[in-house]
């Protein structure tokens, strides 16, 4: 199964499965929720709001992304770089999602120990970053290339263990 299909399945499965929350838990993303510079830039910005956002994130990433030699992600398509969620995705991408190992381990460690489901943002993020770690896995070469392919695992351990939960019945109180 490409990888792709993968993506767009775990985005599309975790936005018809994720509940509320009633408690308020640690932000797996701070940055997503300090204020922007720019006005233009959204707080706490997301994508998947309903099926068909969904369909639009695996656009942007089936139009291939750049990443500039110092990390800023863009979508190459300029006609969907100009659509109205390509500015949250590209604020998500470059604002929000880490991009520095130090960080995605922390994320990982983060996510590890998260209690219950992870909230649709999160989800969504989380998902970004693996892409982000599977692009720079492809590119990096003998030791650089094992450390990325370990957050790539981590993270994917960790969206797998979140859907897992998702999807289990929940037990009445």
């Amino acid at each position: 199964m490409d990888w792709k299909t993968l993506l767009l399945l775990l985005l599309y499965y975790n936005a018809q499965a994720t509940g509320s929350h009633r408690w308020s838990r640690a932000k797996l993303f701070p940055a997503a929720h300090r204020p922007k510079r720019s006005p233009s830039m959204p707080l706490n910005p997301v994508l998947q709001t309903s099926l068909e956002e969904v369909e639009l994130l695996y656009q942007f990433l089936l139009a291939e992304l750049e990443i500039s030699p110092d990390l800023e992600i863009s979508i190459k398509d300029e006609e969907l770089a100009s659509w109205r969620k390509a500015l949250n995705f590209h604020t998500i991408c470059n604002d929000v999602i880490p991009k520095r190992i130090p960080d995605i381990r922390r994320l990982s460690a983060s996510l590890s120990s998260y209690p219950g489901i992870l909230k649709k943002e999160d989800f969504e993020r989380t998902v970004l970053t693996l892409a982000y770690a599977a692009y720079r896995t492809a590119l990096s070469q003998g030791y650089q290339k094992d450390i990325w392919a370990q957050s790539l695992i981590s993270l994917f351990q960790a969206l797998r263990h979140d859907l897992m939960r998702s999807s289990s019945p929940v037990s009445p109180s």
